[in-house]
């Protein structure tokens, strides 16, 4: 089996792949937007676009469970809450991912980089948003909201995905009057709803290689599970600036590369590349 490993996998390819994951899982268990990193990163790895996006998916994924348990662990979960919205983030994002079959996600981006906006303008305006966990319960009206938004924002990540952890922690901020903490330990359940949805679809496709995406996998929940407990120990006062930062870097991002037709994409690969 070893052996079998090793004539699948470039060592000096893998060791690259391990140190940006592990980064990026770190990162990503805090605040979301690993993907800035680990997409990127597998691309630059020589990898098929397709492949590449199909084995960042599922470890990833893996990356996420490791984080999401962590929180679970900690108590920073509502399992009621979960429940009324994780089979639609799930049923969100396997129609996402049809739909963008069938049409260009570039129309997303500008929809995209103005509700970013106005999440990161609301944030820093309204100081005070997220400090304190007011949830009060569960009821009809933040259970439909909840709905609605687990169906939205899992549709958005099957389709597009960037900015997907941002959205999930501001929209259970706003909801349920969570405080950060909170909000980013029960946006990772959803989160990692929507990644398994779309992980299942390129299993089945068999646009992964899982050479790479297993074992990078288990790297990453090293990394998720760190950061994780870095989140959970540090509390609101890490979190809320770490939202802010990755919230922004998203926004940027998605602006060059819409307007400004900047491919940050291959920028990040050189980076990664000559640090590695």
């Amino acid at each position: 089996m070893f052996e079998s490993f090793l004539s699948n996998v470039n060592l000096e390819t893998f060791l690259f792949l391990g140190v940006a994951c592990f980064f990026a899982a770190f990162i990503d268990a805090i605040a979301g937007g690993g993907g800035l990193i680990t997409v990127p990163a597998y691309l630059a790895s020589g990898l098929p676009a397709h492949i590449a996006l199909g084995t960042n998916k599922v470890s990833s994924s893996i990356g996420t469970v490791a984080s999401s348990l962590k929180f679970a662990r900690s108590g920073k979960i509502n399992k009621e809450m979960l429940k009324k919205m994780l089979p639609f983030s799930f049923i969100g994002a396997l129609i996402g991912v049809k739909t963008v079959v069938l049409i260009d996600s570039k129309y997303l981006y500008p929809i995209a980089i103005i509700l970013l906006l106005i999440v990161l303008i609301y944030t820093l305006l309204n100081k005070k948003i997220g400090e304190e966990n007011n949830f009060v319960g569960l009821t009809d009206n933040n259970i439909r909201n909840g709905r609605i938004m687990a169906i939205t924002i899992g549709f958005y990540d099957g389709f597009f995905g960037p900015g997907t952890g941002s959205f999930l922690i501001f929209a259970l901020i706003k909801i349920f009057k969570l405080d950060f903490t909170n909000a980013s330990g029960n946006a990772k359940f959803l989160n990692l709803t929507s990644n398994l949805a779309s992980m299942f679809l390129f299993i089945y496709l068999k646009k992964v290689n899982f050479f790479y995406s297993i074992p990078i996998g288990i790297i990453m929940i090293f990394g998720a599970t760190l950061g994780a407990k870095l989140a959970v120990t540090k509390g609101t006062s890490f979190i809320k600036p770490m939202f802010l930062i990755v919230t922004t870097i998203v926004l940027i991002k998605m602006i060059l590369e819409s307007m400004l037709g900047i491919d940050v994409g291959g920028l990040i690969k050189e980076f990664l590349i000559n640090i590695l």
